[in-house]
């Protein structure tokens, strides 16, 4: 069998990539993917009968939206063509938002500040709400208000997009209600793991990421902004508001990871509406809350609660067993296991729980999370993803309930907007058409 790539097979077709990536999802064409995971080939004898067949009559409307945000491989992400997981392992948050925002990352280097009027505000309107409110739901209230206090956010050229995303992310994590210290840290880091530096940020690598300079920014992230004050990362911050434990340099290394490994990815369900609100020329915050909106559900950034919920259940490794077969009877779904992309496994979760147990080995909540991983392989289950790692990063953290899903929205938040910048850019509104299967009209 002949396997030719993308360029070629979409020359032969005389169809831009993006529908020959849309033949793929309706079936009209099989691909595989490259050993490096980035690259696409084709069966050349299968594009050659559609060539002389001609292009599939009347097919049902699909929404396929060209991007030069993240790439998925086949078990991970790329974000302007760099490995996401090794940038997880060696540059901070802030430089790998710079990265996809394509602006200089001196511009986005830590302390990130909001607004302290749109901060106070935020924190005012949270008075009344309900006490163990999900920080989630807080993040919408707070979105609201730093919006509503910002008159620069109708600025939609990409330097003030990406200012407007330092405040808004530095804001969502300052204006939650930090939570009261109590002296009673987690076990420290494992030999030769990362070290933190002052300002919160893992300690940069002495290697050169790969990859050089984008076409409107600066180069690769590559890690810098240590001796910062105490606290100035997001990293760090957001520490402070989702757990009482003093801050564990190890630990918040893993969280820093989380960070970076959950920026973006690709067109997710949150992106996808978040695109289709920047297309309506929606401002940057108007943009987030929408986006905020279509995370929380537990198909997408919610799962992260749902294996929260999950490892509280299984509580001791013995229980495991269980608990997993009294969700399996149920006909329930097993939060944090499996994904709609990565059908081998989701190195993200692999990165993560290397980091975790190189920081906590020994820990009991990740004997916890291995026992429910084991039981799920004895049942030739899916792998486990992201969601369920990141739940055992809450759990080993002692963290709030629902901090999965705030770690996953400040991240996500700076590929909202990165999305956005693309779609301000396009200038035209992504108006889908419905393929109709009611009655015939009358």
């Amino acid at each position: 069998m002949e396997w030719i790539d993308a360029a070629t097979a979409a020359e032969r077709l005389g169809v831009k990539p993006a529908t020959l990536y849309a033949y793929v999802s309706r079936g009209v064409l099989r691909r595989r993917h490259g050993e490096d995971g980035r690259r696409s080939f084709f069966d050349a004898a299968e594009v050659e009968q559609l060539a002389r067949r001609g292009r599939p009559r009347n097919p049902p409307p699909e929404l396929v939206i060209e991007s030069a945000i993240t790439a998925l491989g086949v078990d991970r992400p790329y974000y302007r063509g760099i490995d996401a997981l090794d940038l997880a392992r060696r540059s901070p948050f802030e430089a790998v938002a710079a990265w996809l925002w394509d602006v200089e990352e001196e511009d986005a280097l830590p302390p990130w500040q909001g607004d302290p009027q749109g901060i106070r505000a935020a924190a005012e309107a949270q008075r009344g709400l309900p006490e163990g409110l999900l920080p989630l739901d807080r993040f919408q209230v707070i979105t609201t208000v730093l919006g509503a206090t910002d008159s620069l956010r109708y600025q939609l050229a990409p330097a003030s997009v990406a200012a407007t995303g330092r405040r808004l992310i530095a804001g969502l994590v300052d204006a939650l209600p930090a939570q009261p210290t109590v002296y009673a840290p987690a076990k420290r880091l494992g030999r030769g793991a990362q070290e933190i530096s002052a300002g919160g940020n893992a300690a940069a690598s002495d290697e050169p990421l790969p990859g050089g300079g984008s076409s409107g920014g600066g180069g690769a992230p590559g890690g810098s902004g240590g001796g910062l004050p105490s606290g100035g990362s997001i990293a760090a911050r957001l520490w402070g508001r989702l757990t009482p434990r003093v801050p564990d340099p190890a630990l918040l290394s893993a969280l820093q990871a989380a960070l970076v490994l959950l920026a973006d990815h690709e067109l997710a369900a949150s992106t996808l509406a978040a695109r289709v609100a920047a297309s309506a020329k929606a401002d940057p915050y108007a943009v987030v809350l929408t986006a905020l909106g279509v995370l929380g559900g537990p198909l997408h950034g919610g799962a992260s609660y749902g294996a929260e919920r999950l490892l509280a259940e299984v509580a001791e490794p013995s229980h495991a067993s269980r608990v997993i077969t009294e969700r399996v009877r149920r006909g329930e779904r097993i939060p944090g296991f499996g994904h709609s992309v990565y059908k081998n496994g989701d190195s993200r979760a692999t990165v993560l729980f290397e980091i975790l147990t190189h920081a906590a080995p020994g820990h009991p909540a990740l004997d916890v999370a291995q026992a429910v991983r084991k039981e799920l392989r004895r049942r030739r289950l899916p792998d486990p993803n992201i969601d369920f790692a990141l739940a055992t990063l809450t759990s080993l953290s002692g963290m709030v309930p629902g901090a999965g899903e705030a770690i996953f929205a400040v991240a996500r938040t700076a590929g909202w907007l990165a999305h956005a910048m693309e779609e301000y850019a396009k200038g035209t509104l992504l108006r889908p058409r419905a393929s109709y299967i009611g009655p015939p009209p009358r």
